[in-house]
This record gives structure tokens, C-alpha cells and sequence, in this order.
């Protein structure tokens, strides 16, 4: 995520939690609220179905077969039509189509599982950032409150407030995204990288050690 920051965190599965990086990511968000449960029935039948697909549709992804793994996510959904993992998953294949309606709708399916996701929030805020700033700063806003390390969150929102004229708020974003990982600095714009700020001051302290 740090190296194309205006693209999306990345498919999602179910297990084997890792840092979030560009690309097809697997992250530690664990089985939708209404995925099957380890059990008995018919239900704990499908629960291993569905990590495999869900597996199979991230590996899919990772090796630019996007077909299959399109295919695998729709799978999922045959068998858990609420599952968030799988609605994101759908949403990140249509975003990296460029199809802007698509992965909006699959986007809002998962929130609609899941408002807190965060992925799904982020992705969304990026989607929409263009068309409906004030949505996307609310989105962003959101994330950032819940989460008050989601460095590239405070980095968009800076970008996002800067849009709407509010430089005072921009600046304070950009603060706190740097705050919370100081390489994000780069990508600050010129006149919001105050070296008398405390993010900066932090930065430059850091530097001389």
C-alpha cells in the first residue's frame, strides 16, 4: 500500500494474518459475521468450503487470474451470501478493472455485513475520493477514529481536506499520518511539511539518532 497508495489494500482471506502490502494482500480480519461456524449440520459442513474457496480465490488473485478467482469469490457467495470477505474480494477485482460501479456496490454489500471493515472503508473512501470528497473524508474520518494508527488513512484525509480548502485540518492530518509512519513524509505536499510540527520535529529527531 505505501508504494501505490491510491489503489486498494488488497484481497482478503479468511486466515494467515500478514502485514498489509501493495498487491494482493492477506489480511487477519477473520470469516464474515455470518459465515458457518465450527459445529454440527450442514451448517460446519460449509465453513471449510468456504475457506477454501476463499483461499483458492486470493491465490487465484495473487497469480493474476482474475477469472478464477472472480469465479471462486461468486462461489463463496453461492454458499454464504453474507459473506464480507467475499463481497470485498469482488469489489478489489472490479476496482482493478477500472469498474467504478461494480466494486463501489460490492464495497457497500461487505459494509453493509460489516460497517466497521476497514478495507472495505478505505477502498471506498479511495473509490469515491474524486467524485464525492465529503463522503470520502467522512469515510476517512471514520477509519481514523476507530483506528488511530491507520497511517495512510490520515495521509488521504489530509489529501481529501486539502481538496475542500481546509488547510488548518489538512495539516493535522498529514501530521498524524507521518506521526504514525514516518516514510509517508515524501508523500506529504511540500507546503504541508512544516519542520516545526511535531510529526516533523518527531521525524527529524528520529533522523539524528
Amino acid at each position: 500500500m505505501k508504494k501505490r497508495m491510491g489503489l486498494w489494500t488488497g484481497l482478503a482471506a479468511a486466515v494467515v494474518a500478514a502485514n498489509v502490502v501493495t498487491g494482493w494482500v492477506h489480511l487477519p480480519t477473520g470469516v464474515s459475521r455470518t459465515t458457518p461456524r465450527a459445529g454440527s449440520g450442514p451448517a460446519a459442513e460449509l465453513a471449510p468450503k468456504v475457506k477454501g474457496l476463499l483461499q483458492a480465490g486470493v491465490k487465484q488473485g495473487g497469480n493474476k487470474d482474475f477469472s478464477g478467482a472472480t469465479r471462486s469469490f461468486r462461489q463463496v457467495l453461492d454458499l454464504d451470501p453474507a459473506n464480507k470477505l467475499a463481497w470485498y474480494n469482488l469489489g478489489v477485482l472490479a476496482q482493478h478493472d477500472d469498474r467504478t460501479a461494480d466494486a463501489r456496490a460490492a464495497y457497500d454489500r461487505a459494509l453493509k455485513i460489516d460497517p466497521d471493515f476497514e478495507s472495505a472503508l478505505y477502498n471506498k473512501a479511495i473509490l469515491i475520493g474524486t467524485s464525492d470528497t465529503d463522503q470520502a473524508i467522512e469515510i476517512l474520518q471514520h477509519i481514523v477514529g476507530a483506528n488511530p494508527k491507520a497511517a495512510t488513512a490520515y495521509l488521504h484525509l489530509g489529501q481529501a481536506l486539502t481538496k475542500k480548502g481546509r488547510d488548518g485540518e489538512a495539516e493535522d492530518a498529514f501530521d498524524l499520518a507521518v506521526r504514525a509512519d514516518p516514510s509517508l513524509r515524501q508523500l506529504v505536499p511540500e507546503q504541508f511539511r512544516n519542520p516545526t510540527s511535531p510529526a516533523s520535529t518527531a521525524t527529524q529527531a528520529g533522523t539524528k539518532r
